[in-house]
């Protein structure tokens, strides 16, 4: 399983939705949808976008979490 660490990456940013959405120009729904970790799948232009916008890496966007340990 993929997770999201977008809400972590928000909190420690001190932003909220409507800030990354006005920084971003995502839907709310997209960011929503990453944001309880429930999104299914992501262009790789946003995943960019992000982390421009936190200045990060993508593995501290994502990680994988291997469930069945």
């Amino acid at each position: 399983m993929i997770r999201w660490h977008l809400a972590r990456l928000m909190g420690e940013h001190k932003m909220k939705i409507s800030d990354v959405l006005r920084q971003t120009g995502f839907s709310r729904n997209a960011v929503t949808l990453m944001y309880k970790e429930i999104a299914q799948m992501i262009d790789l232009g946003a995943l960019d976008k992000l982390c421009c916008l936190f200045e990060c890496q993508v593995a501290d966007m994502l990680e994988f979490a291997d469930e069945q340990r």
